[in-house]
């Protein structure tokens, strides 16, 4: 008896952290820096920064956080995401400076100070959704350069740093304060497509363990009927075909369905997994089916995800390639500590489904009921 009010509470608290974690969430997205030569001024760059403004000002350390209501000055950030957006952008000006000398351009090894020109905040509407910023700058550079570096302040995060204007432009990714390596400001620097694959494969990883929660509530509720190898198999490759269809078509722009709409979906889907665990004792023959139906609307989420982080132009493919991969490797995982913690040693105990399955199922389904008054009505 000990051991299952071991696996009770285990589950419990899981799914409790789960449910306080949801409200008003702020997700972290990695900052974008577009890089280009300005049109007949060729020693001349532009350089445009799409950033949490709210969170650069509040002082947030971005390193290694997934929501900005883990920070301990959160209180600092969502009075900032309050404020109207030219409100935002009166508090920037104010300490524009400061904020920056933090930006850091080299041209041939010698920093390059930057200009700042104007900014832009794009409201979603919505103040439980981080919104973004542009932040403009020019760059004079000294006449013959030939090679740039350029990176931030480690607490700024991670910057997603893309060449433009040039032929075979460079992309790269920069963390922890770093600078990028050299590449030419005439371009030549485009990477291959295996390192583009390589290179989005733990972005698509990190969707899912640990920032894709809803992900991986739905994968959950697939294992928790069958927590069987052979029917977890057939349901995970159905959800895999179906979502790398809308990943791909929504990635490459084929389809387009807003975020309102796929995000409430993706709850009721969850929903749905969850109650019919409830329900029914046994894997029934439409499963698969409706799990490649929901697949299809998970799919659509991974593609807004990769909207906000973007895909190199010049290896759009292997990194498509790479996120999906990764991704799969985010299921099999929560796949497997699921199926290592209590699929492998209480699948087959009499008590199985009324301690594990029912509970488990059931704060799934209140989870994603509230995730689903969340998202359309509150």
């Amino acid at each position: 008896m000990r051991a299952l009010r071991l696996i009770t509470g285990l589950i419990a608290s899981v799914f409790l952290f789960a449910h306080a974690n949801v409200a008003a969430a702020h997700e972290v997205f990695p900052s974008i820096l577009n890089i280009a030569p300005v049109e007949g001024a060729p020693d001349e760059l532009r350089l445009e920064y799409d950033v949490n403004l709210e969170a650069m000002l509040a002082g947030i350390d971005l390193r290694d956080l997934t929501d900005t209501n883990a920070a301990p000055n959160v209180a600092d950030y969502d009075a900032l995401r309050a404020l109207s957006p030219e409100a935002l952008l009166d508090r920037f000006r104010a300490g524009q400076g400061a904020l920056s000398a933090k930006l850091h351009l080299l041209a041939d090894g010698e920093e390059v100070p930057l200009v700042y020109q104007e900014a832009e905040v794009f409201d979603p509407g919505n103040p439980e959704i981080a919104r973004q910023t542009r932040l403009i700058y020019s760059a004079p550079l000294p006449a013959g350069t030939t090679m740039l570096r350029t990176g931030w302040a480690p607490e700024y995060g991670t910057l997603v740093v893309r060449q433009n204007g040039v032929a075979e432009p460079f992309t790269g990714t920069v963390t922890g304060g770093a600078m990028t390596g050299p590449f030419h400001a005439a371009g030549g620097d485009a990477r291959s497509g295996w390192a583009a694959f390589a290179e989005y494969i733990p972005i698509g990883f990190d969707h899912i363990v640990p920032k894709g929660l809803d992900h991986i509530l739905f994968v959950l509720g697939v294992f928790l009927l069958a927590a069987r190898w052979r029917p977890i198999l057939w349901q995970v490759t159905a959800f895999t075909l179906a979502h790398t269809i809308t990943l791909a078509a929504g990635a490459l722009g084929w389809v387009v369905v807003p975020g309102s709409i796929v995000e409430p979906l993706i709850a009721a889907s969850i929903v749905y997994i969850a109650v019919e665990n409830i329900l029914t004792n046994h894997l029934t023959p439409w499963r698969p089916v409706v799990v490649f139906l929901f697949g299809l609307l998970h799919g659509l989420g991974f593609a807004s995800v990769l909207e906000e982080f973007g895909l190199p132009t010049d290896a759009f493919i292997p990194a498509l390639l790479g996120f999906n991969v990764g991704v799969e490797l985010g299921q099999i995982t929560v796949i497997a500590i699921a199926f290592l913690t209590v699929g492998f040693w209480f699948r087959d105990k009499p008590w199985y489904r009324q301690v594990v399955v029912i509970p488990g199922s059931t704060a799934i389904a209140l989870v994603g009921a509230w995730w689903f008054i969340e998202r359309t009505v509150l």
